[in-house]
């Protein structure tokens, strides 16, 4: 049986994650967290299926290993090629970051038109077009892979001019198509949210896949009374490489204070 004390446990290739560790946060300050940032094999949207498979599974084994009472895959690539294979393996309640979003433009019978942009992984996968055109046939779906956006906020150049640069590059000749809608669907791209809007316009509503999952989250745990009341979680970070990167990036983008840090590596 799990009780409302056990930590829920976060995942994701590496850093951006983090969005959804500090939505869950302040969504729920009660709760214990566990954070697990895989820095050693970042970024996963690069590799192949099997690998990603792979590493998803080993880490949702050590999170378990820790006593979590929910899994939250926050990382979009893992929830595209690894979470029903998660959920069948784990003794616990299991969270992507594609369900909600999916479910949050559906909830706006204005979206006609949807933009996602993600890594290279997710859009192959199609997990985005598949989940939207099952919930409505009608929409049009359009999936970009933007394989640069996690390099350039892993090593800490989200602010720089040549980001805004390769923002453009990749999103202008979308403009003209006029989308209802746009699926931030890597959690590491609301660090680029706000040039992001600037290039695509006023006109198209940003999905925050990090919040929409948060607020997943929530909701499961409410359903299954497992919400932590406490007035102050606690929290713990591990990486699997590259502590002092992570801290960094961890105060400089999000303003996460980190004081302690451990490293597990496979």
């Amino acid at each position: 049986m799990m009780n409302k004390k056990q930590p829920i446990g976060i995942f994701d290739s590496g850093f951006g994650g983090l969005t959804v560790f500090k939505a869950v946060r302040k969504l729920m300050p009660g709760e214990n967290i566990i954070y697990f940032g895989d820095t050693a094999r970042v970024p996963y949207g690069t590799k192949s299926a099997d690998s990603v498979i792979g590493f998803s599974k080993q880490i949702s084994e050590y999170l378990m290993s820790k006593k979590i009472k929910m899994l939250v895959v926050a990382c979009n690539t893992s929830s595209a090629l690894a979470l029903d294979k998660l959920r069948r393996s784990v003794k616990a309640p299991v969270i992507g970051v594609i369900h909600p979003s999916v479910n949050a433009v559906c909830a706006d019978e204005k979206n006609k038109k949807i933009l996602i942009l993600a890594t290279s992984s997710t859009v192959k996968s199609r997990a985005y077009s598949k989940q939207l055109n099952k919930k409505n046939k009608n929409l049009l779906v359009y999936e970009k892979a933007c394989p640069l956006f996690v390099p350039i906020i892993e090593e800490g150049c989200s602010g720089k001019n040549f980001a805004k640069q390769i923002v453009k590059e990749y999103l202008l000749p979308l403009k003209k198509k006029k989308f209802d809608a746009m699926i931030l669907g890597c959690t590491h791209y609301p660090i680029l949210k706000k040039v992001i809007k600037e290039v695509m316009g006023k006109r198209v509503t940003v999905i925050n896949s990090s919040a929409q999952a948060a607020l997943k989250v929530y909701e499961k745990l409410f359903d299954l009374n497992l919400l932590n009341k406490s007035k102050r979680g606690k929290d713990s970070f591990i990486v699997s490489d590259d502590p002092k990167k992570f801290t960094a990036l961890a105060g400089q983008l999000l303003d996460i204070e980190i004081k302690k840090l451990e490293i597990k590596r496979f």
